[in-house]
């Protein structure tokens, strides 16, 4: 069926040359020679017999998360125009489009550069983009919300969080020590900064590193 195909492809291409062509006399032996060829290159490297195999499209990546989406509601407000970015960007992330996340945080960002939720999401979007790694970015995100709210427990805690994801262990430690230390003794966030304070000693030692 191939075959029979690209005959009758290559007749109608020969047909329509000459007549709409306006070709010079002497010219179809050239076009002759030129479809033989053609044909000649597609049964030396042709398969019209095999089946068709389309490629498939590709499936956009969804990458690891960073918890942004359990804990937010712990230290974020759920409400306002910050909050609405915030759920957009992790809307396209759990859609497997992170860069998209990233834009949709820049642009709440335009709109309200001295906003620590955003900056904080910034943060956990741009180490979801490079696949759970620290990257200077990053940092500068979480550094900028600890500069806007020193005493918002949102920027340690995920500047933490993002660092035990990379493996930087002592530096998450560091930083969650250090947000316990000024932190009220009943404030909510406590226990799940210590519960991962123990989960980082057992990181440790299945690590073979050993407590500190």
């Amino acid at each position: 069926m191939g075959w029979a195909i690209i005959a009758v492809m290559a007749l109608a291409a020969a047909a329509a040359l000459w007549k709409f062509g306006r070709m010079p006399r002497g010219s179809m032996e050239l076009l002759g020679a030129a479809l033989f060829l053609g044909l000649a290159g597609y049964a030396w490297q042709g398969s019209p017999t095999r089946a068709g195999s389309p490629t498939p499209p590709k499936v956009a990546a969804r990458q690891p998360d960073t918890a942004t989406a359990d804990e937010r509601a712990k230290m974020f407000p759920e409400v306002g125009g910050d909050a609405m970015v915030l759920e957009a960007a992790q809307n396209l992330h759990d859609q497997g489009l992170d860069a998209y996340a990233i834009a949709t945080l820049k642009a709440g960002l335009n709109k309200n550069p001295r906003s620590a939720d955003l900056w904080v999401g910034l943060g956990n979007a741009l180490v979801v983009y490079a696949d759970g790694q620290m990257s200077p970015a990053a940092k500068l995100a979480f550094d900028r919300a600890g500069q806007i709210q020193p005493d918002h427990p949102g920027p340690p805690f995920f500047l933490g969080l993002a660092f035990a994801q990379a493996g930087q262990l002592d530096q998450a430690e560091a930083v969650w020590r250090g947000l316990l230390d000024r932190s009220p003794a009943d404030a909510p966030w406590r226990a799940d900064v210590e519960q991962r304070l123990a989960q980082l000693d057992m990181m440790r030692a299945q690590m073979g590193m050993g407590a500190r």
